[in-house]
């Protein structure tokens, strides 16, 4: 396709971008280290670490991995960690010393820790301690071999961490028991590895900076390969974007989790690249603390998915914040619905710009201009450097202003799925285009729109749910004889998942199966509706019509 989206581009922003520039990730983060030494890089619980301490204290902590670890480059590294500051410490570390990061979402069930574990091949992980029970049940069974335990308020200033520490263990009591006993406390290996230099590591393009987990199109969750190439392309792309727009120091508030794919890119990265400051929101769920939180900055970068907005456009205390430093609140993970774009605008004074994105892509494959007056529902233009092409089923591309499948080719699409080539094959064309599984358009000004979704996943609050996930547990529950899973249209979150059931034992509850689901699914993918039927539609060969399911409940069909 003609990249006629070019001449759209917003005064500044260039049609390509050149990832030479830097051959890794670390490259950048040493650099902004060096130039913006003073200024605070992460701030969480009114705690700011300086670029010059981020960088004493991930050279700390990689010299750890390399010298007392004894890690060796390419290895694997999880990180289970909400936001707070031990996550950007571990995790630019871990890149520093020329290790794959491997993000877990600390709300995973065993099953799903277990899986990931063992799919990327993890020898070390660093988790909070509220979630090392989880890694207590499963840790046995996997390839792990060291762990760091981190508490909440480790990095904090005394004695506030000692506070934090008290309240969360012995008040709230939100530490589950757990046994590690040849675990390393995070501060514990801090110091040790303040003994020792942080070796020089020749980290070059083409290595894998993470092993990101996605449910791609089975449910099965594979990990992307997302190069030093890739993200460093991304992190380009996006900074040439947004410069134009992005005026003297910049606080971003960073509520979204880092360890998904959105924050970790558009948040955490970027904006190390522009010296900006990120206020990390441990618990974005409280939304009063989240508001009280907010009202001690002048920020002016603000990202979230629709869920996020709604929530914080429906608490009273909200529209007296101060926003007169606000330039840019970018929506992402999720559509942006037109009437919380609408509410945003009224009460903030700025408009929230959507972008698209995904998690094979590092994540931008397109944002909105940061200027445009008013939401419009696109997704916006292809970003510096990036192809499209609108294909048919067949693999043809289609007239301007047909719907198609989004295909994507550039610097910024993963190298492919870890071990799994079928599954790379399937998404990847022969002429390098990714194929996203998202329906859309391009009109002649090169402004894409989501018309559609071909793929069966489902999106929570921005994260995806695969169905064959969720029905592979549901159909593990004693007196279940075959299910589906569908997702259908909320207000809050966009989509929650709805189960319907067929069970081969009549005393079997709703309860029950949600119990059953809560053991094994971490709490967006497990169902908010579930109905017993006698029978499922079905092809002639037995296959579950989920779209006949859809059809029947009077909900639009993707």
């Amino acid at each position: 396709m003609e990249k006629l989206w070019l001449q759209s581009y917003p005064a500044g922003v260039p049609a390509e971008i050149d990832p030479s520039e830097f051959m890794s990730i670390g490259e950048v983060f040493e650099r902004s280290c060096r130039e913006f030494a003073d200024r605070d890089a992460f701030v969480c619980m009114g705690k700011g670490i300086s670029y010059a301490e981020l960088d004493r204290l991930s050279a700390d902590f990689a010299a750890y991995l390399q010298s007392v670890l004894g890690l060796v480059p390419g290895s694997r590294v999880a990180i289970m960690m909400p936001n707070v500051l031990q996550y950007p410490v571990a995790m630019f570390a871990a890149l520093r010393a020329g290790y794959t990061v491997v993000n877990c979402n600390p709300l995973y069930t065993p099953r799903e820790l277990e899986h990931q574990l063992n799919d990327s091949g993890a020898e070390v992980i660093v988790v909070l301690e509220n979630f090392a029970s989880t890694l207590q049940r499963v840790i046995a069974r996997t390839q792990v071999r060291r762990v760091v335990v981190t508490a909440l308020g480790d990095l904090l200033s005394v004695p506030k961490g000692w506070l934090v520490n008290l309240v969360v263990r012995h008040v709230k009591k939100i530490v589950p028991a757990f046994d590690l006993p040849d675990a390393v406390r995070f501060n514990d290996a801090l110091k040790l590895g303040s003994d020792h230099a942080l070796n020089p590591v020749n980290v070059v393009h083409d290595d894998i900076a993470f092993l990101q987990y996605t449910g791609g199109t089975t449910g099965v969750a594979k990990g992307a390969m997302l190069t030093h190439r890739n993200v460093v392309s991304n992190m380009m792309q996006a900074d040439a974007w947004i410069h134009p727009f992005a005026h003297g120091p910049q606080i971003v508030i960073t509520a979204l989790p880092l360890y998904h794919i959105f924050a970790l890119t558009a948040n955490c990265l970027v904006f190390l690249k522009l010296g900006a400051t990120n206020v990390l929101i441990t618990n974005p769920r409280d939304i009063p603390g989240f508001v009280r939180e907010l009202s001690k900055y002048r920020f002016t970068i603000i990202t979230g998915v629709n869920t996020l907005f709604n929530a914080l456009l429906n608490h009273p205390d909200f529209a007296k914040l101060d926003f007169s430093g606000l330039q840019v609140s970018l929506g992402g993970g999720m559509a942006v619905q037109h009437a919380v774009a609408d509410r945003w605008k009224s009460i903030t004074g700025r408009t929230l710009i959507e972008a698209y994105g995904l998690t094979e892509t590092s994540p931008a494959v397109c944002i909105n201009r940061p200027d445009q007056e008013d939401f419009t529902g696109s997704i916006g233009l292809p970003v510096p450097s990036t192809e499209i092409s609108i294909r048919n089923d067949e693999g043809m591309e289609l007239p301007l202003g047909e719907a198609g499948e989004l295909c994507v080719r550039g610097p910024q699409v993963m190298k492919g799925y870890y071990r799994r080539p079928d599954e790379t094959f399937r998404v990847m064309s022969d002429d390098g285009y990714l194929r996203t599984g998202d329906i859309a358009t391009v009109d002649e000004k090169g402004f894409v729109r989501i018309v559609d979704r071909k793929k069966d996943m489902i999106l929570v609050s921005g994260f995806n749910v695969y169905p064959n996930e969720v029905e592979d547990v549901v159909a593990s529950c004693p007196g279940v004889l075959e299910c589906c899973a569908i997702g259908i249209p909320d207000e809050h979150s966009g989509e929650i998942v709805k189960v319907f059931i067929v069970s081969r034992d009549p005393s079997l509850t709703v309860d029950m199966v949600i119990a059953h689901c809560r053991t094994l699914l971490t709490p967006y993918k497990i169902p908010r509706q579930i109905e017993f039927r006698t029978e499922l539609p079905k092809t002639n060969v037995g296959k579950i019509l989920r779209r006949a399911l859809k059809e029947e409940a009077g909900f639009a069909v993707r």
